[in-house]
């Protein structure tokens, strides 16, 4: 399929989770967002308050990630953090499961420490990571059927901190085991525009990346040389 720069755009969650970021380098990444239009951020918990004013009025969204990037925390704890999390303006919410209960077969823990999670985002947007490269297949079918039993909106690959990332046999995988109403989101190592377009045909319909410029401006470029070339009447990758 082919995408316009104004679509990959659309489908970017701009990633800014680096724990040695310094509130000026938090400041450029929004920046960044904000410049090239992304869908929207997704940032540390605590950057929350920062990011909604820094990025009102640009039409960027602002989510964050809860029980990162382990998912071992309780679900107490998870729950505490999703509620702080939209008190302080965040719209979207990327929680990872607990990956060592579904690597023990405790599915329905899973599905439960999912549910409430869910359930305390009262309507906003949940995301579940399952942090791909720790899991076979099994595991994956096992987590995309947890998740949904539970009422999440997307399943998504990867913290982007466990080495590995998505790939298209995952996102393959993930979007033949959820039914429509579930998204997909591919994260980690999502760095180039072929990348991000393998993604996409894959069946992501969102992508986590902190290269959205390196991304964009490739995509951009070739929307500006197939319209300087006349070969298409609506630009697109």
């Amino acid at each position: 399929m082919t995408y316009t720069h104004d679509q990959i755009a659309a489908a970017i969650d701009h990633a800014i989770l680096k724990p040695d970021f310094t509130r000026a380098a938090v400041d450029a990444e929004l920046d960044i967002a904000a410049q090239w239009g992304v869908f929207s951020v997704c940032v540390r918990p605590s950057d929350i308050p920062h990011a909604v004013e820094r990025l009102a009025g640009t039409g960027v969204a602002v989510g964050t990630v809860i029980g990162f990037p382990h998912g071992t925390t309780s679900t107490a704890t998870k729950v505490a953090e999703v509620r702080q999390a939209l008190a302080d303006g965040a719209s979207e919410l990327d929680m990872v499961l607990n990956i060592g209960w579904l690597l023990s077969g405790m599915d329905s823990e899973v599905e439960a420490d999912i549910r409430a999670v869910v359930a305390a985002a009262d309507g906003h947007i949940v995301k579940v990571i399952f942090e791909t490269s720790y899991l076979d297949d099994d595991a994956i079918v096992r987590a995309c059927r947890a998740s949904e039993a539970a009422g999440a909106d997307f399943v998504k690959t990867s913290t982007g901190f466990a080495g590995g990332g998505a790939t298209v046999e995952h996102i393959r995988l993930m979007r033949a085991n959820v039914g429509e109403t579930v998204q997909v989101k591919a994260s980690g190592g999502v760095r180039s525009l072929d990348t991000a377009v393998a993604m996409l045909d894959a069946g992501a319909t969102r992508l986590g990346t902190s290269a959205s410029a390196t991304i964009l401006a490739e995509a951009r470029a070739v929307d500006e040389g197939a319209a300087a070339t006349g070969a298409v009447d609506d630009s697109s990758y």
